[in-house]
């Protein structure tokens, strides 16, 4: 009797010694709730606010280094001005690159007069110069349409006068009465022996910036609604104006041909943005006066959208452009900038839908700054800096583009000009009225037209930049061909960001002790003030030694990783928790993106960079998958990764790149992806969201969604997809996911991929997906 209780004791001993709790107690927690191998998290704040707060002081001290990083893309020869010419050759290359410049100018382009039977060329006759309504085709179907102001006499220069692009040519020509006369440089240069061209730029007002097919109509400036949908095509506003620009400039070449006279470029506001850039591109510019524009760089970020520009602060600032125009002359205008608060005011209706777009505001930079970036110019300049002049009123603000600024933009262009001819009256006998309303929304629809296009052309781009250089012979090979792409697609499109050299330093802390697992909050250092932040889920009846297959559960915008949890919430119905329960192992990051500003300021920071708020998810990543193939109780072979919405873009992005990601569920976000971010055809396009930073440099001409799945083959890949999911349409998923489809197929591993359709909306349906991964993964196993 005494022996059988004995034996009954020990059972019981032994037994809890084996109890899953107590199991978990003993070997993966210290004694003060915090997981072995860290410290424990003491931080009371709102971890999300905070590190979005990190994120952004990381992206400042880099915008701040970027003048000194900058030197090692030079290799400047001063010996003289052809080898200068010659070592700047590719930093030229790259700057036309990055701001837009992807096409082609017509070859020998004609000016062309705008008439008709009713209306003649001429709009306007003075002593001086003849005013001409003009347009010159750039290359497809965009012209350029503007002024021509023909000098009666012998043509002294030829210069292209380019307004701020709220105002009108006829504005600098004197036609139109709202410009001082002082201030109507175009005509002053006409009637001092110029032939000028003066371009319409596209404006800032959004009388245009929408769909009426569709009506739905945004606040977004005119360039602004350019800017979205070129820049996805590697093209920008700006690189549509300087081809514009330089259209001309090669027909004053071809002039010169019949008789020589130097080219000069000149402008105000947006106007000598553009200048300035062009002058950078195309030698043929003699003479470059820039007014109410020149100053540093380095918050870019708070300018206009359509100012910014992916990857420019890496290697030029005002100063290195400055160079690109060296040894020609360059003449820089302390004068005020436009006043540009923000955008256009919100329109009536829906704040998302009528306030989609993004802040920006144009300030007259301090003197102090100019002349800093003056004075970095004419060192970066060595041996040609006198080549820079910089005209200001004993530090002070001048008028722009002002007589005295003329006349020294003249005498660069003709040292023989000792001064400037009177002005001669305004022109009042306007024969023919041009209409600038009219001629703003036709310059707006070619570009939109010529944009749209490119969605259709793109994919046959994108055809010849991957699936035309890889051949489909074994998922091994596949997995090798993948890496240049890989290579690519992180340091050209998304951005890297070197490792960083600090420890991981893991925090952490009980927060939850459910039935089956135990919740612990996770803080693991990436880079100086980022660090990644989440939710691990241990299932209790994991035992000492094992190890089991990881998943990530990724949330959207706006989400917690605490929301994974909650299977009250009818979008995510608790995944994460499920599958803890299911007895994975659960780790739910945190991706900072919690709309408004502050989050969005973080791409507006890191594209002058070079950068994406995806280089930082990416490091974010890399470390949380450091510290987890590091524990004893994870199975580094398996882990997987499912996220809905923002989630699903993550899921996308980061295991086609990060290949210790062996199972990949993309929900809610897989798309015809080129397409959801430049079309002006649908209501759930980008084009009309808030969603400002959206936009990847130039992904269009190189990677769409199943581009970017053919990274993950041959690991497994799942597309879960309500039909009723407005993120996209289920005839544009599946054209996209055939792609996919074809290539796992060709692979001969067609388990390893699939998509579920299921009724319902942007939610997680935890069916077909759930099978897949236990499918993938043989976990749990049946017994």
């Amino acid at each position: 009797m005494i022996s059988k209780f004995i034996n009954f004791l020990l059972f019981l001993f032994f037994a809890c010694l084996s109890s899953p709790g107590i199991a978990q107690n003993n070997t993966f927690q210290n004694s003060d709730g915090s997981l072995r191998g860290s410290t424990l998290l003491l931080e009371k704040g709102d971890l999300s606010s905070m590190m979005v707060t990190g994120i952004s002081k990381f992206l400042d001290r880099e915008l701040s280094a970027s003048i000194q990083g900058r030197a090692k893309f030079w290799k400047t020869d001063f010996s003289n001005p052809a080898a200068y010419e010659k070592s700047v050759l590719p930093n030229r290359k790259r700057l036309a690159e990055i701001i837009g410049v992807a096409d082609t100018l017509m070859p020998d382009m004609e000016m062309e007069y705008i008439s008709s039977v009713s209306k003649p060329a001429e709009i306007v006759k003075t002593e001086s110069f003849i005013a001409y309504a003009v347009r010159w085709h750039v290359y497809g179907d965009i012209y350029g349409e503007g002024i021509l102001l023909q000098p009666r006499g012998v043509v002294k220069a030829r210069v292209v006068a380019i307004p701020d692009a709220d105002q009108t040519p006829e504005l600098l020509a004197g036609i139109m009465p709202g410009l001082p006369s002082e201030l109507q440089y175009g005509r002053r240069l006409a009637e001092n022996g110029c032939q000028v061209i003066i371009p319409a730029l596209i404006d800032r007002a959004a009388t245009g910036s929408g769909s009426l097919r569709l009506d739905r109509f945004t606040n977004q400036p005119h360039r602004e609604w350019i800017y979205r949908q070129a820049y996805t095509f590697g093209r920008h506003i700006i690189g549509y104006e300087v081809q514009k620009i330089r259209a001309v400039v090669n027909w004053f070449d071809r002039q010169n041909k019949e008789f020589d006279a130097p080219i000069g470029v000149l402008g105000w506001g947006e106007g000598a943005l553009l200048g300035f850039y062009s002058a950078a591109l195309d030698t043929h510019i003699d003479v470059t006066l820039v007014s109410g524009y020149f100053g540093k760089r380095e918050n870019l970020w708070e300018e206009p959208i359509y100012r910014n520009l992916f990857g420019l602060l890496r290697e030029f600032g005002d100063a290195e452009i400055a160079g690109l125009i060296a040894p020609r002359s360059l003449i820089i205008e302390y004068s005020g900038s436009p006043d540009i608060k923000g955008p256009p005011l919100a329109l009536p209706g829906p704040v998302r839908l009528r306030a989609s777009a993004a802040p920006g505001k144009i300030v007259t930079a301090s003197f102090a700054d100019v002349n800093s970036e003056v004075n970095r110019a004419q060192q970066l300049t060595g041996s040609f800096k006198s080549s820079i002049h910089f005209i200001h009123d004993q530090e002070k603000l001048t008028k722009p583009v002002n007589e005295q600024s003329l006349l020294i933009f003249l005498k660069q262009l003709r040292p023989e000009i000792k001064s400037l001819s009177p002005s001669g009256k305004t022109p009042l006998n306007v024969l023919a009225k041009v209409n600038p309303d009219d001629r703003q929304l036709r310059q707006l629809s070619q570009l939109e037209q010529y944009t749209q296009q490119l969605i259709q052309s793109s994919r046959h781009v994108r055809d010849e930049f991957f699936w035309h250089k890889t051949s489909i012979k074994s998922p091994e090979a596949w997995r090798e061909s993948m890496k240049p792409f890989r290579e690519y697609f992180w340091t050209n499109v998304i951005g890297r960001i070197p490792p960083g050299q600090i420890d991981l330093n893991p925090r952490s802390r009980q927060i939850l002790n459910e039935a089956k697992w135990t919740g612990y909050e996770v803080t693991l250092d990436v880079l100086p003030d980022i660090y990644a932040w989440g939710y691990l889920l241990l299932p209790k009846d994991l035992r000492s030694g094992e190890k089991r297959p990881v998943i990530i559960a990724q949330h959207g915008g706006e989400g917690l990783p605490k929301d994974l949890l909650d299977k009250s919430n009818q979008t995510y119905k608790g995944f994460a928790a499920q599958l803890a329960e299911r007895g994975y192992i659960v780790f739910v990051p945190h991706f900072p993106w919690r709309g408004g500003h502050d989050y969005r300021a973080i791409q507006r920071k890191a594209n002058p960079l070079g950068l994406s708020v995806f280089s930082i998810i990416l490091n974010q990543h890399e470390r949380i998958l450091d510290w987890l193939t590091a524990q004893p109780w994870v199975d580094s072979q398996r882990i997987g990764f499912y996220g809905l919405s923002w989630g699903g873009k993550v899921a996308i992005r980061v295991p086609s790149l990060l290949d210790r990601y062996s199972l990949t569920i993309a929900s809610g976000d897989f798309n015809e992806w080129i397409w959801k971010n430049a079309t002006t055809d649908w209501p759930n396009s980008y084009m009309f969201a808030p969603e400002y930073e959206m936009f990847d440099f130039n992904l269009g001409r190189t990677f769409n969604y199943g581009e970017m799945a053919a990274m993950i083959a041959p690991r497994a890949f799942m597309v879960e997809r309500g039909h009723d999911d407005g993120v996209g349409i289920d005839e544009w998923v599946a054209f996209e996911y055939s792609k996919v489809n074809r290539l796992y197929n060709k692979l001969k591993i067609p388990h390893k991929t699939k998509i579920e359709y299921f009724n319902g909306g942007h939610e997680i349906n935890a069916k077909g997906t759930f099978e897949f991964i236990k499918q993938q993964f043989n976990w749990p196993v049946d017994k």
